[in-house]
């Protein structure tokens, strides 16, 4: 049984007016058990060269309603290069150069695919990861 844990840690002097200092961790277990996530795709890293919005992660290739987490960071080091990431056809959000995204899955249905679109063609590279049941 594989055991994995991920930790986020947010740090700021002068965000609140006070020094602000966030950390939690979490054990990543299968759905309600406490058996660990014992299947990654390992870390992949795709250089993108169009514009058109792309599968990233299948949603009918995992376990429905089960535990699932990605990652997912913009690895770019221009400020104005990002990616949007969806699911489905809901917009999540844009990572900008640097930003990353860590966040549990569900893939209810075969639709409930993860989606990205680069905001140029120039070789902006994804960094991508899920650990899975």
């Amino acid at each position: 049984m594989a055991t994995t844990t991920a930790t986020v840690t947010i740090n700021s002097s002068d965000l609140t007016g006070d020094a602000l200092s966030l950390s939690t961790t979490s054990t990543l277990y299968k759905a309600g058990q406490t058996i660990g996530l014992e299947n990654t795709s390992g870390v992949g890293r795709t250089k993108v060269t169009s514009t058109s919005a792309t599968v990233l992660y299948d949603g009918s290739n995992f376990t429905a309603n089960g535990s699932h987490k990605v990652y997912i960071a913009n690895k770019s080091t221009d400020p104005t290069e990002y990616f949007t990431i969806s699911i489905n056809a809901e917009e999540l959000g844009r990572l900008y150069a640097g930003d990353f995204l860590f966040i549990p899955y569900g893939s209810h249905d075969a639709d409930n695919d993860i989606k990205y679109t680069a905001s140029v063609a120039t070789g902006m590279v994804l960094e991508h990861l899920i650990i899975s049941e």
